[in-house]
Protein backbone atom coordinates (compact mmCIF):
# COMPACT_ATOMS: atom_id res chain seq x y z
CA UNK A 1 0.00 0.00 0.00
CA UNK A 2 1.52 3.66 -1.31
CA UNK A 3 0.84 6.56 1.16
CA UNK A 4 2.09 9.76 1.50
CA UNK A 5 3.11 12.30 4.08
CA UNK A 6 2.73 16.08 4.05
CA UNK A 7 4.36 17.55 7.25
CA UNK A 8 6.55 20.57 7.18
CA UNK A 9 8.30 19.79 10.68
CA UNK A 10 11.32 17.95 9.27
CA UNK A 11 12.05 15.65 12.18
CA UNK A 12 8.24 14.50 12.11
CA UNK A 13 7.92 14.31 8.42
CA UNK A 14 11.08 11.40 9.38
CA UNK A 15 9.85 9.82 12.14
CA UNK A 16 6.08 9.03 10.31
CA UNK A 17 7.96 8.01 7.08
CA UNK A 18 10.47 6.05 8.90
CA UNK A 19 7.75 4.13 10.74
CA UNK A 20 5.21 3.82 8.05
CA UNK A 21 7.90 2.32 6.38
CA UNK A 22 9.03 -0.03 9.17
CA UNK A 23 5.28 -1.36 9.29
CA UNK A 24 5.85 -2.26 5.00
CA UNK A 25 4.34 0.63 3.32
CA UNK A 26 5.84 2.07 0.22
CA UNK A 27 6.10 6.18 1.64
CA UNK A 28 6.01 9.42 -0.83
CA UNK A 29 7.06 12.36 1.39
CA UNK A 30 6.54 16.50 0.43
CA UNK A 31 7.08 19.28 3.23
CA UNK A 32 4.45 22.34 2.09
CA UNK A 33 1.14 22.23 0.59
CA UNK A 34 1.59 22.77 -2.70
CA UNK A 35 3.92 19.85 -2.71
CA UNK A 36 1.46 17.74 -1.17
CA UNK A 37 -1.01 19.32 -3.18
CA UNK A 38 0.02 18.52 -6.41
CA UNK A 39 1.41 14.58 -5.49
CA UNK A 40 -2.34 14.09 -4.28
CA UNK A 41 -3.85 14.94 -7.21
CA UNK A 42 -1.01 13.23 -9.43
CA UNK A 43 -0.35 9.88 -8.01
CA UNK A 44 -2.78 6.65 -6.93
CA UNK A 45 -2.03 7.10 -3.09
CA UNK A 46 -4.52 4.39 -0.97
CA UNK A 47 -4.17 6.80 2.02
CA UNK A 48 -2.50 10.19 2.83
CA UNK A 49 -1.32 11.67 6.20
CA UNK A 50 -2.06 15.63 6.07
CA UNK A 51 -0.49 18.10 8.22
CA UNK A 52 -2.87 21.10 9.16
CA UNK A 53 -0.56 24.25 9.67
CA UNK A 54 1.52 24.16 6.29
CA UNK A 55 3.55 26.90 4.51
CA UNK A 56 2.69 27.91 1.40
CA UNK A 57 -1.37 26.29 1.44
CA UNK A 58 -2.52 25.44 4.32
CA UNK A 59 -3.61 21.80 5.30
CA UNK A 60 -7.41 22.50 4.90
CA UNK A 61 -7.40 24.10 1.35
CA UNK A 62 -5.20 21.07 -0.38
CA UNK A 63 -7.69 18.99 1.01
CA UNK A 64 -10.44 20.70 0.02
CA UNK A 65 -9.00 20.87 -3.53
CA UNK A 66 -8.32 16.90 -3.68
CA UNK A 67 -11.94 16.36 -3.00
CA UNK A 68 -12.95 19.32 -5.56
CA UNK A 69 -10.72 17.67 -8.07
CA UNK A 70 -12.81 14.39 -7.35
CA UNK A 71 -9.96 12.23 -5.69
CA UNK A 72 -11.34 9.93 -2.97
CA UNK A 73 -8.58 8.74 -0.77
CA UNK A 74 -8.52 8.78 3.07
CA UNK A 75 -6.95 11.46 4.47
CA UNK A 76 -5.64 11.47 8.13
CA UNK A 77 -5.36 14.90 9.16
CA UNK A 78 -2.69 16.09 11.99
CA UNK A 79 -3.43 18.94 14.02
CA UNK A 80 -1.90 20.82 16.99
CA UNK A 81 -5.19 22.53 17.26
CA UNK A 82 -7.30 21.50 20.36
CA UNK A 83 -10.61 23.26 19.44
CA UNK A 84 -13.42 21.27 18.42
CA UNK A 85 -14.22 23.82 15.70
CA UNK A 86 -10.90 23.16 14.17
CA UNK A 87 -11.90 19.47 13.92
CA UNK A 88 -15.20 19.58 12.71
CA UNK A 89 -13.56 22.28 9.47
CA UNK A 90 -11.26 19.26 9.02
CA UNK A 91 -14.15 16.58 8.29
CA UNK A 92 -16.15 19.33 6.04
CA UNK A 93 -13.51 19.47 4.32
CA UNK A 94 -13.71 15.90 3.32
CA UNK A 95 -10.82 14.28 6.24
CA UNK A 96 -11.73 10.81 7.35
CA UNK A 97 -9.96 11.02 10.97
CA UNK A 98 -7.84 13.12 12.93
CA UNK A 99 -5.07 12.94 15.17
CA UNK A 100 -4.10 15.66 17.57
CA UNK A 101 -0.28 16.75 18.44
CA UNK A 102 1.47 15.54 20.33
CA UNK A 103 0.65 11.82 19.65
CA UNK A 104 1.88 8.08 19.73
CA UNK A 105 3.50 6.45 16.67
CA UNK A 106 1.70 3.32 17.22
CA UNK A 107 -1.81 5.55 17.63
CA UNK A 108 -1.10 7.16 13.89
CA UNK A 109 -0.08 3.23 12.44
CA UNK A 110 -3.40 2.18 14.13
CA UNK A 111 -5.27 4.53 12.31
CA UNK A 112 -4.26 4.29 9.26
CA UNK A 113 -4.50 0.62 9.28
CA UNK A 114 -8.36 1.18 9.88
CA UNK A 115 -8.35 4.29 6.90
CA UNK A 116 -7.30 1.14 4.37
CA UNK A 117 -9.37 -1.48 5.63
CA UNK A 118 -12.59 0.63 5.04
CA UNK A 119 -11.64 2.41 2.32
CA UNK A 120 -11.54 -1.40 1.31
CA UNK A 121 -14.72 -2.53 2.41
CA UNK A 122 -12.78 -4.90 5.56
CA UNK A 123 -13.86 -4.37 9.01
CA UNK A 124 -11.73 -6.41 10.45
CA UNK A 125 -7.76 -6.36 11.58
CA UNK A 126 -7.48 -10.03 9.57
CA UNK A 127 -8.28 -10.14 6.24
CA UNK A 128 -8.91 -13.72 4.72
CA UNK A 129 -9.07 -15.64 1.20
CA UNK A 130 -9.42 -19.47 1.56
CA UNK A 131 -6.54 -20.60 3.89
CA UNK A 132 -4.91 -17.26 3.98
CA UNK A 133 -4.88 -14.81 6.35
CA UNK A 134 -3.27 -11.39 6.61
CA UNK A 135 -3.13 -9.99 9.93
CA UNK A 136 -2.59 -5.85 9.48
CA UNK A 137 -1.64 -5.47 13.39
CA UNK A 138 1.03 -7.75 13.17
CA UNK A 139 1.94 -8.22 9.49
CA UNK A 140 2.21 -11.83 9.86
CA UNK A 141 0.57 -13.85 7.09
CA UNK A 142 -0.35 -17.36 7.52
CA UNK A 143 -1.66 -20.61 5.41
CA UNK A 144 -4.00 -22.97 7.32
CA UNK A 145 -2.46 -21.29 10.30
CA UNK A 146 1.26 -22.14 9.01
CA UNK A 147 3.05 -18.62 9.37
CA UNK A 148 4.66 -17.74 6.17
CA UNK A 149 7.81 -15.46 6.14
CA UNK A 150 7.97 -12.80 2.98
CA UNK A 151 9.71 -10.04 1.56
CA UNK A 152 8.94 -6.80 1.88
CA UNK A 153 7.54 -6.51 -1.80
CA UNK A 154 6.30 -10.15 -1.53
CA UNK A 155 4.06 -8.83 1.91
CA UNK A 156 3.14 -5.71 0.41
CA UNK A 157 1.97 -7.56 -3.03
CA UNK A 158 -0.13 -10.09 -0.85
CA UNK A 159 -1.99 -7.30 1.27
CA UNK A 160 -2.84 -4.71 -1.62
CA UNK A 161 -4.84 -8.37 -3.23
CA UNK A 162 -6.01 -8.94 -0.49
CA UNK A 163 -7.79 -5.89 0.60
CA UNK A 164 -8.89 -5.90 -3.09
CA UNK A 165 -9.28 -9.64 -2.83
CA UNK A 166 -12.21 -10.56 -5.72
CA UNK A 167 -11.35 -7.81 -7.88
CA UNK A 168 -8.68 -8.01 -10.96
CA UNK A 169 -6.18 -6.00 -10.10
CA UNK A 170 -3.84 -4.90 -13.09
CA UNK A 171 -0.24 -5.15 -13.38
CA UNK A 172 -0.08 -0.54 -13.90
CA UNK A 173 -1.80 -0.57 -10.90
CA UNK A 174 0.42 -3.08 -9.10
CA UNK A 175 3.26 -0.84 -9.85
CA UNK A 176 1.25 2.31 -8.52
CA UNK A 177 0.37 1.55 -4.93
CA UNK A 178 3.75 -0.58 -4.23
CA UNK A 179 6.77 1.06 -4.88
CA UNK A 180 7.35 5.06 -3.58
CA UNK A 181 8.28 7.85 -5.67
CA UNK A 182 11.73 7.01 -6.07
CA UNK A 183 11.38 3.50 -6.57
CA UNK A 184 12.76 2.25 -10.20
CA UNK A 185 9.75 0.44 -11.51
CA UNK A 186 10.34 -1.67 -13.65
CA UNK A 187 6.66 -3.41 -14.17
CA UNK A 188 8.18 -6.76 -14.95
CA UNK A 189 9.45 -7.51 -11.51
CA UNK A 190 5.50 -7.22 -10.68
CA UNK A 191 5.56 -10.95 -12.66
CA UNK A 192 8.59 -12.35 -10.22
CA UNK A 193 7.08 -11.34 -7.04
CA UNK A 194 3.76 -12.97 -7.99
CA UNK A 195 5.44 -16.43 -8.58
CA UNK A 196 7.57 -16.20 -5.29
CA UNK A 197 4.22 -15.23 -3.49
CA UNK A 198 2.49 -18.40 -5.01
CA UNK A 199 5.51 -20.30 -4.22
CA UNK A 200 5.47 -19.09 -1.21
CA UNK A 201 1.98 -19.73 -0.47
CA UNK A 202 1.76 -22.91 -2.01
CA UNK A 203 -2.04 -22.91 -2.10
CA UNK A 204 -3.92 -21.63 -5.47
CA UNK A 205 -5.69 -18.56 -4.51
CA UNK A 206 -3.60 -15.44 -7.04
CA UNK A 207 -5.17 -16.12 -10.90
CA UNK A 208 -4.14 -14.50 -13.63
CA UNK A 209 -6.94 -13.27 -15.92
CA UNK A 210 -5.45 -13.20 -19.68
CA UNK A 211 -5.15 -9.15 -20.70
CA UNK A 212 -5.92 -7.82 -17.31
CA UNK A 213 -3.93 -8.92 -14.29
CA UNK A 214 -4.36 -11.01 -11.06
CA UNK A 215 -6.99 -11.89 -9.00
CA UNK A 216 -7.70 -13.26 -5.57
CA UNK A 217 -9.73 -15.61 -4.85
CA UNK A 218 -10.48 -18.97 -2.30
CA UNK A 219 -9.12 -21.96 -3.70
CA UNK A 220 -12.70 -23.47 -4.29
CA UNK A 221 -14.15 -20.35 -6.05
CA UNK A 222 -14.86 -20.57 -9.91
CA UNK A 223 -12.01 -20.05 -11.91
CA UNK A 224 -11.83 -17.27 -14.51
CA UNK A 225 -10.48 -18.03 -17.95
CA UNK A 226 -6.93 -17.38 -16.71
CA UNK A 227 -3.38 -18.39 -18.17
CA UNK A 228 -1.02 -20.18 -15.38
CA UNK A 229 2.10 -18.81 -17.02
CA UNK A 230 3.20 -16.03 -18.97
CA UNK A 231 2.40 -12.11 -18.54
CA UNK A 232 -0.97 -10.62 -18.21
CA UNK A 233 -1.39 -9.01 -22.30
Amino acid sequence: MRLLVVEDDPDLNRQMVEALTDAGYAVDRAYDGEEGHFLGETEPYDAIVLDIGLPKMDGLSVLEAWRREGRKMPVLILTARDRWSDKVQGFDAGADDYVAKPFHMEEVLARIRALLRRSAGHAASELTCGPVMLDTRSGRVTVDGRQVKLTSHEHRLLAYLMHHSGRVVSRTELVEHLYDQDFDRDSNTIEVFVGRLRKKLDVEVIQTVRGLGYLLVPPEAPRQETQSKGTPG
